[in-house]
C-alpha cells in the first residue's frame, strides 16, 4: 500500500482526497488551511473529511518551517499530493517523498500557470479549460504533466460554474492515472512553457468595470467575478452598483460616446464602449433590485456611469 501526505483545501482538495481514499492510499497526514473569516466559504471542508476518516490534520501558516518538515519527514511518505493548497512547498519539503510530489492545477497547463486560473480563463474569453496533474518543482506549475482533463467554458458560464466543472475534471484526471502512478508506470510529459504564461492573483478592486471596453470584455469580467466572488463594480448617480449577471445583448460592434445604465421594455441595459449588455441581476447601494423596481424609483432615462 502506497502512503501519502496530502496538502489540500477547497472542493478540489475534498474530491481528490476522496479519490485517494477510494484507491486505498494510506494518507498519513493532511495539511490544510484554517478558514479565513473574511472569505466567503462556499466550498467543502477538507479538514472535516480527514477527521471523518481518522486522518491527522495540521494547519500551519507556513508548511516549510523546520518543525513541520521534520514531522513530515518522520512519516516517510511515498508521495505528496497537493490539491488547491495555497502555499508553495520549498526544496527541503519536496525532497522528502520517495516517489515524488504532485500538484493538481486548475487549467490546461502550460496555459494559466499561477493564481486563480479559472477566473483568468474566463476574463480572456477562453472556450475551454480543465485540470492538470503534474510533478511539483520549486517553480509554480512548471513540472512534468501526468494527467489532464479538459472541460468547456460556455458563453454565459460564471467562475463558479466553471470551477464546479474543473473540480470534476480534477477528480477524473486523478482517478484515471492513479493506479499507474501508484504502480510506478505513469508516463510524464515535459511542459512547453512557451505555450503558456504565468498569471498573478486578483483583488476585489480588479473587478471595477472599465466602461471603455467592449460589451463582450465587460461580460467576461462580470461572469469571472460573479458571486461567490466579489462581483463587478461601478457607480451610477454617485451610488455603488454591483453587476452580478449580464448577457451580451445587441449592437455588439457599435461604438458609443458615453457609457450608461437604463431600463427599456422591462429589462435593464448597460451601454459599453462598444455594444450593449443586458443587465440581468444587479445591486444598487447594496440592495439587489430588478429593472422594474429601478424604473419605478429612478425612471427610464439614461444614467451615465461615474468614471
Amino acid at each position: 500500500m502506497s502512503s501519502a501526505v496530502v496538502f489540500a483545501y477547497h472542493n478540489v482538495g475534498y474530491r481528490c482526497l476522496s479519490v485517494l481514499l477510494a484507491h486505498g492510499v494510506d494518507v498519513k497526514l493532511v495539511v490544510t488551511h484554517r478558514d479565513n473569516p473574511k472569505e466567503t466559504i462556499w466550498f467543502e471542508s477538507v479538514q472535516k473529511l480527514a477527521e471523518l476518516h481518522g486522518i491527522p490534520t495540521i494547519t500551519p501558516d507556513n508548511p516549510n518551517v523546520p518543525e513541520v518538515v521534520e514531522q513530515i519527514r518522520a512519516l516517510q511518505p511515498d508521495f505528496y499530493f497537493s490539491f488547491y493548497y495555497r502555499e508553495m512547498l520549498k526544496a527541503p519539503l519536496l525532497a522528502i517523498p520517495k516517489h515524488g510530489a504532485l500538484n493538481m492545477h486548475g487549467s490546461l497547463l502550460p496555459k494559466y500557470r499561477g493564481r486563480v486560473p479559472v477566473n483568468w480563463a474566463i476574463i480572456r474569453d477562453e472556450k475551454e479549460t480543465g485540470a492538470t496533474l503534474h510533478y511539483m518543482t520549486e517553480k509554480p506549475d512548471n513540472g512534468d504533466i501526468v494527467a489532464q482533463q479538459a472541460v468547456p467554458i460556455l458563453p454565459n458560464d460564471t467562475a463558479h460554474d466553471v470551477f464546479q466543472k474543473v473540480t470534476v475534471a480534477a477528480e477524473m484526471a486523478l482517478n484515471s492515472v492513479l493506479p499507474a502512478l501508484l504502480a510506478g508506470k505513469a508516463q510524464a510529459q515535459q511542459q512547453d512553457l512557451s505555450k503558456g504564461a504565468y498569471f498573478g492573483g486578483r483583488k476585489a478592486e480588479d473587478g471595477i468595470i472599465n466602461w471603455a471596453q467592449s460589451a463582450l470584455e465587460i461580460h467576461n469580467l462580470v461572469r469571472a467575478v460573479a458571486p461567490p466572488y466579489p462581483g463587478a463594480m461601478t457607480q451610477v448617480m454617485g451610488k455603488p452598483m454591483r453587476i452580478l449577471q449580464t448577457l451580451v445583448s445587441k449592437d455588439t460592434v457599435v461604438s458609443y460616446p458615453y457609457a450608461a445604465f437604463y431600463v427599456e421594455d422591462g429589462n435593464a441595459f448597460a451601454i459599453c464602449g462598444s455594444g450593449v449588455l443586458r443587465v440581468v441581476r444587479f445591486e444598487l447601494d447594496g440592495v439587489e433590485m430588478n429593472a422594474a423596481e429601478f424604473a419605478a424609483k429612478y425612471g427610464t432615462e439614461k444614467f451615465e456611469f461615474n468614471r
